[in-house]
């Protein structure tokens, strides 16, 4: 299949026209408007460097629900107790910061590059970029950042620097999502915590019929804030 090499020109290919892996141009840059653009037609950026910027849509695409958000037993009492305290945008650059510093499993480097960490920080203060923030005695725990765009939050990272911080934070922002009528939160890929906390997959196809739809929708732009409901 062809990889398309994008040029100054800010427009995308079809997303059906990606590779099997979901791979499906390169080049270009991650000026905010390139990355809206590429969010508003289901196409995410994923490469570490010294690679180009490369796009993806892959096929199927993982979606939660608000609706459909999965809280196990232990994962509840952790936030009947709350040991955390969550807020939003309170520390985006601390956030995406921890995100792109966390070691995982089978990643030596990290995807998060300094041009990406400068990129998602100008749509934070453009409005559309937002954070959860879970705090323990006054430190920051974990995290987690994605973008907003009509009813759709599109999550990219998380990251924890205490058992569960990470996990209450997603779940205290997707219960918000859901009280503020969000449709879904885009996990992109399939991983087993999104997957027991209620993400499942969709056909490509039918994700862009619903990303199509929910664009529609007025985004929710500017700094967010809990409402007083979901403080813990």
């Amino acid at each position: 299949m062809t990889i398309y090499r994008l040029d100054t020109e800010i427009v995308f290919p079809p997303p059906s026209e990606a590779e099997p892996s979901g791979l499906l141009a390169v080049g270009g840059d991650l000026s905010s408007r390139r990355l809206l653009a590429a969010y508003a037609a289901g196409i995410f950026p994923w490469y570490e460097d010294p690679q180009p910027i490369l796009w993806f849509s892959p096929d199927p695409r993982w979606l939660l629900l608000p609706q459909e958000l999965r809280v196990s037993r232990r994962l509840a009492r952790t936030l009947r107790q709350e040991r955390f305290e969550v807020t939003l945008d309170r520390a985006f650059d601390r956030v995406i910061g921890g995100c792109a510093s966390a070691r995982r499993a089978n990643e030596a480097g990290t995807w998060i590059t300094p041009a990406m960490l400068e990129s998602y920080q100008e749509l934070f203060e453009l409005g559309f970029a937002h954070s959860a923030e879970a705090w323990q005695a006054g430190e920051l725990a974990g995290g987690v950042y994605g973008v907003s765009l009509g009813g759709a939050f599109f999550g990219e990272s998380m990251f924890t620097l205490r058992p569960d911080a990470s996990k209450v934070a997603l779940v205290t922002l997707v219960r918000q999502l859901a009280d503020w009528g969000f449709d879904f939160l885009d996990c992109q890929v399939h991983t087993p915590h999104l997957q027991k906390l209620g993400a499942r997959a969709w056909p490509r196809a039918a994700f862009l019929r619903a990303l199509e739809g929910t664009l529609r929708r007025e985004t929710r732009r500017g700094r967010w804030q809990l409402e007083p409901s979901r403080v813990v």
